[in-house]
């Protein structure tokens, strides 16, 4: 049985999504945190979705995960449509800072990983001016080529040495979940895969109205902010996802009644 399913979940197209709200995930990671426990978390959207459908290395990464968060508006709709009326975004630059926020308050031990040395110098200004006492207890910038196994052995050692409760990986779809997945028996701590969470937090990436977001629309914003980088992403993506979760969801609705105790 794959670890998604240790929570509820819904399945959407060929993935389980973890049917946990905002405050039930940071509960858990805090929980996971007092017990010291390994594991690693995937933030997924429609392209995490539709990704997983085409690439088995990834759905097996995202299968491994002990969360696979709603981030993307659609999985929140495709959620309450299963039956979980209380579903909501668990995004990744509001999971970070929220956790940061706990890091100032409780002591919490985090690494940052991924990103140019120049993007975590400012991250970590950033945090430490909006957390006064959140406890970065370390950060590396991989080279940005697949990585030799004695690099990957020499990464684990620099963040365990560290003791980390929360490392924060940002090295982008499908990269980083496949790389936690790899080093989810070597690397200390919580991982989760933030995405461009860093690039938001410093201000590098802007982040659309919160109400284009609750409307399912902030890939629009983002295509309009980057239209050379993302163009091919949604215009594929959107409609692959639409066609899947529709032709997936009779099936896969009574799939997940019958796993789950959905109210």
């Amino acid at each position: 049985m794959d670890k998604s399913q240790q929570f509820n979940f819904g399945k959407v197209i060929s993935s389980n999504i973890t049917a946990l709200n905002f405050s039930e995930t940071v509960g858990i990671v805090e929980k996971w945190i007092s017990k010291k426990k390994n594991d690693y978390i995937c933030i997924c959207n429609t392209h995490s979705a539709v990704t997983a459908s085409q690439n088995a290395l990834f759905k097996e990464s995202l299968d491994n995960a002990g969360i696979c968060t709603p981030d993307g508006t659609p999985l929140v709709w495709a959620l309450r449509l299963y039956g979980y009326k209380n579903q909501d975004r668990v995004d990744g630059p509001n999971l970070m800072l929220k956790l940061c926020e706990l890091s100032s308050q409780k002591g919490y031990r985090i690494f940052l990983y991924g990103g140019t040395n120049d993007t975590l110098d400012k991250l970590e200004r950033v945090l430490k001016e909006k957390y006064k006492n959140v406890n970065i207890v370390g950060k590396y910038s991989p080279p940005f080529r697949n990585l030799e196994e004695c690099e990957e052995e020499e990464i684990a050692r620099k963040v365990n040495e560290t003791n980390p409760d929360l490392v924060f990986v940002s090295l982008g779809c499908p990269k980083q979940e496949i790389w936690m997945n790899n080093n989810k028996d070597s690397i200390k701590g919580i991982m989760i895969g933030v995405g461009a969470a860093f690039g938001f937090i410093i201000g590098e990436i802007k982040r659309p109205p919160i109400f284009l977001q609750k409307m399912g629309l902030e890939w629009l914003f983002r295509l309009v902010s980057e239209p050379k980088r993302l163009w091919k992403r949604y215009a594929y993506n959107n409609p692959i996802y639409i066609y899947r979760f529709l032709k997936t969801y009779r099936k896969n609705k009574k799939y997940t009644l019958t796993k789950n105790c959905v109210k």
